[in-house]
C-alpha cells in the first residue's frame, strides 16, 4: 500500500474556493488551473498539530473542511478558530522565519497546502501569476497589521 502525506490536487474542483480567497481573487481560470496543480491536499485528525510555534514556516494552509485552532504558548492561548474558506500561515510564502503560533486541528479537517518552494518557482515560470498573488498577500498582511493596531476588523485603509 502506498501512503502519501501530500497529494497533488485535481485542478478544477477548488476554483470557486480559491477565487473567494483574497490571495487568488484576481486570477483567471487558466491561472487558477496552474495554482491548483501546485496545491497539495492533506487531511488532519482532530488535535493533530499542523505546525508548531517556533518551527520554520514552509507553507500556507487553506481550510477546505473542519476547523483549525491557532494558538500561542504551547496551545494554551487561543488566537483564532478558523473554518472552511480561511487560510493561515501566509508569511511562510515570503520568509522562513519561525512560526509565531501553533496550528492544531480543532476537528478532523482537510486543507490545501501551498509550499513556499512552489511559490518561488512560480515567480520564475509564471511571473504575472506570482505578482498577482504577491500583491494580494501584501494587501492581506497590511490589513491584518492594521487590525492588530486598531484592535478590530478594518475594511478600509487608514
Amino acid at each position: 500500500m502506498r501512503f502519501t502525506f501530500f497529494r497533488r490536487n485535481a485542478a478544477k474542483p477548488y476554483h470557486e474556493r480559491l477565487r473567494a480567497l483574497t490571495l487568488f481573487q484576481d486570477l483567471n481560470a487558466k491561472e487558477l488551473d496552474i495554482i491548483s496543480a501546485l496545491l497539495h491536499e492533506r487531511e488532519y485528525l482532530e488535535h493533530e498539530v499542523l505546525f508548531d510555534e517556533g518551527e520554520e514556516g514552509h507553507a500556507i494552509y487553506i481550510i477546505v473542511s473542519g476547523h483549525v485552532l491557532i494558538c500561542r504558548n504551547g496551545g494554551k492561548t487561543l488566537i483564532a478558530d478558523l473554518g472552511p474558506g480561511n487560510f493561515f500561515g501566509e508569511l511562510a510564502l515570503l520568509t522562513n522565519a519561525p512560526r509565531a503560533t501553533q496550528a492544531r486541528a480543532g476537528s478532523n479537517c482537510r486543507a490545501l497546502v501551498f509550499f513556499r518552494d512552489d511559490f518561488n518557482n512560480l515567480m520564475h515560470t509564471h511571473v504575472v501569476i506570482a505578482s498577482k498573488i504577491g500583491i494580494n498577500l501584501a494587501r492581506h498582511v497590511g490589513m491584518r497589521l492594521r487590525e492588530s493596531v486598531v484592535g478590530r476588523h478594518v475594511e478600509q485603509s487608514l
